[in-house]
């Protein structure tokens, strides 16, 4: 299976779910896909240099929200931490990869797939709920006692490889699913979460629970050899077993895989290694940024939910000024399509759509454009283009209404001209709206995560400065 949680494919995958998609583009496609996809190596596209004119100057406007936006995001935001409370089992602690929208509080019982990545969201989305009173049903001791059970359960109960994890998992039981990759880059959004979590609770337990699961993390094996990261492992029992041929050679959401692997105490990576993939220019419309070709929206906003980039830049680039470009260029390229997009229904990034589960997005164009909005392509982009996402946003609230909004927020995707919406919600979909709208409010997620003194050390370690 094709690691991390959100994929680019060549072509639409009909009728099949994520996991099968993500699993059946890498067996497919391999080391040439990932190359012309962007996380491959990539020797004909420009790289960024410590010449380029980084960062640019991008008037974004003053944010001044309003009463009525601040109760939009409270509701954005407390709803989708909801389903972090949900749908994740109370003995263990995992949170299910997807669930249905029209649930009644009850966990989704038509499937067990758990998935790391959500979960690493999840424990982040305890920490908010927590200081924001989001599950007033719930008190600060459960919340304390749940994560807990996740990180002993990860600890002690959860099958590993030096310290990575299996991306999907049975919810109940840990064990990975059929086919599933042992994925470097969903085991980072765990320990984001993880680490989120021991900064946030004072509390002993979770403290040394979280500070052994980081450190137990055997980096350099994943280097397989190499100065960059293989994408995958997969055990004996796999057809194709061992490391991916594939690596994390070129920017797209990977820079908190390597810093965490930087700062680790007991088995870091060289410094070097945050040299060693490529930062490829992309040009649209006269928006020039580091993204490679087909990258969806959210290989901007991912590694950006944690770390704080604000006003740093290292000898390459002000990332989170970059990601102010690449949403500006996002919503440009939805707009090229005025037969369905609009300043008030825009965004497309990897999502569920109507012929199941696909990768898709822009600037280029990228899987069978068609008219679906997803939600959290914008919502993911909040900190970054506060104004346009948030009107988009409560644009999509208002006039979609029930259709497109249940308990958890908004459905994974929508396409009302076919009459579509989505009966599934998405745990990292869902953790990555949630995450940015607090960062945006409050910058709490960014507050909290870069209290630990690993993350200021691989910011350090990285060559990060701070610019005005």
């Amino acid at each position: 299976m094709y690691p991390g949680p959100r994929r680019r494919s060549p072509a639409p995958m009909n009728s099949i779910n994520r996991r099968q998609m993500l699993r059946a583009t890498a067996g497919a496609a391999g080391f040439s896909l990932f190359s012309s996809m962007g996380c491959g190596n990539s020797a004909s596209q420009q790289t960024a240099n410590s010449s380029s004119s980084w960062p640019p100057s991008l008037p974004v406007g003053v944010f001044a929200p309003s009463a009525t936006d601040n109760a939009f995001l409270d509701e954005l935001e407390q709803q989708g931490c909801l389903y972090f409370w949900e749908q994740a089992s109370p003995t263990t602690g995992q949170v299910l990869d997807h669930a249905a929208i029209d649930l009644n509080g009850q966990m989704d019982t038509s499937t067990t797939e758990s998935s790391i990545a959500a979960t690493g969201f999840g424990l982040t989305a305890l920490c908010i709920a927590d200081q924001r009173g989001y599950l007033p049903n719930v008190t600060h001791a459960q919340i304390v006692a749940r994560v807990q059970t996740t990180l002993n359960f990860y600890l002690n109960s959860m099958p590993h490889e030096n310290g990575f994890f299996y991306h999907f998992n049975d919810v109940n039981t840990g064990q990975p699913l059929a086919g599933s990759e042992v994925s470097c880059m969903d085991t980072a959004w765990l320990l984001c979460g993880v680490l989120t979590a021991r900064a946030y609770f004072n509390d002993a337990t979770i403290t040394s629970l979280a500070t052994q699961l980081y450190e137990r993390v055997n980096w350099p094996w994943m280097l397989n050899g190499s100065t960059t990261f293989a994408m995958a492992w997969y055990p004996p029992t796999d057809p194709n077993p061992g490391f991916s041929s594939s690596r994390y050679d070129t920017f797209c959401e990977l820079m908190a895989l390597y810093l965490l692997a930087m700062a680790s105490p007991t088995f870091p990576i060289p410094a070097s290694s945050w040299n060693s993939f490529s930062r490829p220019i992309l040009t649209y419309e006269g928006y020039s940024y580091i993204s490679s070709d087909y990258d969806p929206l959210f290989t901007q906003q991912y590694s950006q939910a944690w770390f704080d980039f604000r006003n740093q830049s290292d000898a390459y680039a002000n990332y989170f000024t970059n990601s102010i470009t690449a949403t500006q260029a996002n919503e440009t390229f939805c707009l090229s399509y005025p037969q369905w997009y609009t300043e008030d229904y825009w965004g497309i990034t990897s999502s569920n759509s109507i012929n199941g589960y696909v990768a898709w997005g822009g600037p280029p164009a990228q899987g069978p454009i068609d008219g679906t909005v997803v939600p959290c392509a914008s919502a993911g982009s909040l900190p970054f283009l506060p104004n346009e996402c948030l009107a988009c946003l409560e644009s999509l609230k208002s006039n979609y209404g029930a259709q497109a909004w249940a308990r958890y927020g908004f459905c994974d995707a929508f396409h009302p001209a076919a009459n579509w919406y989505s009966p599934t919600s998405y745990g990292i979909d869902l953790g990555i709206s949630v995450l940015m709208a607090e960062n945006l409010r409050t910058g709490l997620v960014w507050s909290i995560f870069m209290s630990n003194p690993e993350a200021a050390q691989a910011m350090q370690l990285a060559g990060f400065t701070p610019t005005n």
